[in-house]
Order: C-alpha cells, then structure tokens, then sequence
C-alpha cells in the first residue's frame, strides 16, 4: 500500500495504489470511493484487490479544497455525468495501463456514489465494471449503457435508494446484450461492502456491513474479473 501523487488533467492528485506480490504484470482495477472518501476502509478493499492478483488504484477525488466543497461538486458532476471527476478517474486507468506492472486490461469498481461512476464510465475504455450499490442508478441509463463493457454488479434488497435498481439495470443490459452478472442480496442493504463507523444506527437506516454478501459478492467480481480482464489480451 502507498500514497502516489498521480497526473490529471487538472493537476496532481493523491491516489492509493496497491501492486500484488509476486512477478507480474496484472491487470489493473481503477476503485471510486463512496461518498465519505478513502480511509481505512478503502485501504481494505485496495489491499484485497491486490491480494486477488490485481492492480489496485483509488483516486482521490475530495483533493481539491475543502472537503465540504469537494462532495458538492463531485455530487454535481456526477449529476452531470462531466467533469473533473470523471477526468480524473479516466487518468487513473491511463496510470495503470502506463505502468510496467500492468497486463493492459484495466477494470473499474465503485461503491455507493463510486458505483454510479462505475457505470457512467463502463464505456470508456474498462475491460469490466463492478458497481457496488451504485444507487440511485444514473440518470439516462439507457444512453449511459450504450457501448458497456461487461458489468457485475451487486445490490442490497434493503437499500432504501435502489429500490428495484437490479431489476431495471437487468432489463437495460439484457437489451443491450451485455455480458453482466448482476445480483441483488435480499438480507443486505446500502454499503455492505463497507465497513463504516455507526454501523448499528446504519442498519436501522437499511445501510450497514453484511458479511455474507460482502463475500460473495467479491467472489462474483473476481470469477467475472477473471474472465473479462485476466483472459484478456
């Protein structure tokens, strides 16, 4: 795990990179924080990417001013669907594929607000996307799919902003013909993936850590990876 300061368009930003052990190259994976940002957790969820036998590069998208400004301007330009968030997670896949470690194909995951990006970027060059609980689903969906690479997403049933989000992502990519995996956990809710402070008051708000979807939705998101990235020329 390291701290790397990574080029953008608009200048340098922060970026937690994790390289795997052993002798490469890997693919690599561009991870969107959710909307609290990257701290412990996030370290986490790089450090199992990475364990998993892939490049892990999470961007730092609160990196300019103050904090408060940052998330209401990144929640705009993902309103928006353009902007320097999305010009600086599409400079985070052009790190990995410039670096010597990396195999070429490089995937995107997202959580939360990371999730959304996840899919308004699926058509920009990523190999695979996983969005976890990337709620409420983006606006235009049917145009933002246009042209997706492959996505693997997971949803918690509980979550009280997707309501029937699986099923309306479903329906788009089966139109589309998208090669997805897509699953809706029936006991889980928003974040499950993450492990926040507060979780008790989160789980009665429908948010919160659930073990059991956590591991497999990794497990689904590491067998599609391995198949759309690491067999991937």
């Amino acid at each position: 795990m390291g701290t790397i300061a990574m080029r953008t368009p608009s200048g340098d930003i922060d970026a937690l990179l994790d390289i795997p052990d052993g002798s490469g190259p890997w693919p690599g994976v561009v991870v969107i924080h959710d909307a609290i940002g990257y701290a412990a957790d996030k370290e986490a969820v790089n450090e199992n990417i990475a364990e998993a036998g892939y490049l892990a590069l999470t961007p730092n998208l609160y990196a300019r001013g103050g904090r408060a400004r940052c998330i209401t301007r990144v929640f705009r330009e993902l309103l928006t669907q353009r902007g320097r968030a999305l010009d600086d997670i599409l400079a985070a896949r052009d790190h990995l594929r410039a670096m010597p470690e990396c195999a070429g194909p490089v995937g995107i995951a997202g959580f939360c607000m990371g999730g959304q990006f996840a899919l308004i970027l699926s058509s920009q060059g990523f190999a695979a996307s996983a969005p976890f609980y990337g709620t409420p689903l983006p606006r235009h969906l049917d145009e933002v799919l246009d042209g997706a690479c492959p996505i693997v997403a997971s949803f918690g049933a509980r979550d009280p902003l997707g309501t029937g989000a699986a099923n309306r992502l479903r329906r788009v990519v089966e139109h589309k013909h998208i090669p997805h995996d897509i699953k809706a956990y029936p006991h889980a809710g928003h974040s499950f993936a993450n492990k926040l402070p507060g979780q008790p008051l989160l789980r009665v708000t429908g948010f919160g850590y659930n073990d059991a979807a956590t591991v497999d939705a990794w497990a689904r998101v590491f067998a599609f990876f391995g198949e759309h990235l690491k067999d991937t020329p």
